[in-house]
């Protein structure tokens, strides 16, 4: 699978790298900006709490 993505990938190693480098950092960004807070608020309960 990773090799294919590799010969998938236009240009020299180190531009393929960069693109690789670029597309992981885009996939962190989204689930920790998008599908994390999703997820939380959706999907986890929160605990009711009281302070007297």
């Amino acid at each position: 699978m990773y090799a294919a993505l590799w010969r998938a990938l236009p240009g020299p190693a180190v531009i393929r790298l960069l693109i690789l480098l670029i597309a992981v950092a885009a996939i962190i960004y989204g689930l920790f900006y998008f599908v994390f807070p999703w997820v939380s608020t959706t999907l986890l309960p929160t605990p009711d709490t009281t302070v007297e």
